[in-house]
């Protein structure tokens, strides 16, 4: 377990750990590999402590995210731990299929997988893997929407950066 700020007010609370963290354009990312595979990619606080990767693995994922970061046609190749229900599955596999500068609504989505637009949402706040997994190229019909199960503040921030970064590449809808 690690500590946090809250610790000084005598409060514990276990963190995530990482095997590798680093600082991109937009924030923190934080890498947690398991065996051969990418179990997660989470965003972290702006004041995270970079971690130099603990394995080759989570070395390769930060090589992947610092390359999308210089150019957003860059595609990750990993192996993923997909891990969720037949619903997410389906979601997750609908995501990947957005190229880089083109977005999907939650609508769009859920009339592909005869559901419902919310739980399209649900699914992509569920998404472990944000950038192998595209979920921010899911938008609302009105807006931008939400990003990993927030609306507004970081969160937000993060996803129009990540769409911004991909915009200058928008290829035609097909």
């Amino acid at each position: 377990m690690l500590l946090t700020e809250g610790a000084a007010r005598g409060e514990r609370r276990s963190v995530e750990r990482f095997d590798a963290v680093v600082r991109l354009p937009f924030g923190c990312v934080g890498v947690r590999t398991r065996g051969n595979f990418v179990q997660a990619i989470s965003f972290l606080p702006d004041d995270a402590e970079c971690i130099q990767p603990a394995t080759l693995l989570a070395g390769r994922v930060v090589d992947q995210l610092l390359a999308y970061c210089d150019d957003s046609l860059r595609s990750f190749d990993l192996p993923l731990a997909i891990e969720g229900t037949p619903f997410q599955t389906r979601v997750w596999s609908e995501i990947v299929r957005i190229s880089p500068g083109n977005t999907r609504s939650y609508g769009e989505i859920a009339r592909r997988l005869n559901s419902a637009a919310r739980a399209v949402g649900q699914a992509c706040g569920d998404n472990r893997l944000p950038l192998a997994i595209p979920c921010h190229r899911v938008v609302a019909a009105s807006g931008v929407g939400g990003f990993a199960h927030h609306r507004g503040g970081a969160y937000e921030r993060i996803k129009r950066w990540l769409l911004m970064h991909e915009a200058r590449y928008a290829l035609p809808l097909t």
